[in-house]
């Protein structure tokens, strides 16, 4: 199936299911808030890296990470760097 045909034909479910009244509200405000946890998580990661450099510290900004410390918050950025230092030597 053509990948445009399956894009229209999923959005036109999700148009025919807002008009029916189908509350499909509560997923899209998961979806949303997790994308901005993501987000945050790489601002700090970012943050933790521009101050690290000083102390020779870096870790990787990537999805992965970014959701860890989203989530997680400071704890999830200390066992990130618990991981990368002590099981991941090298």
């Amino acid at each position: 199936m053509d990948p445009v045909l399956t894009v229209a034909a999923v959005g036109l479910g999700i148009v025919v299911l807002m008009f029916l009244g189908v509350p499909i509200k509560k997923p899209f405000k998961w979806l949303g808030n997790g994308a901005v946890r993501i987000m945050v998580g790489a601002l700090a990661l970012f943050l933790v890296n521009l101050f690290g450099n000083l102390a020779g510290l870096h870790m990787p900004i990537n999805l992965f990470t970014s959701a860890v410390t989203g989530f997680l918050g400071i704890p999830g950025v200390f066992m990130l760097f618990a991981v990368h230092l002590l099981v991941l030597p090298g």
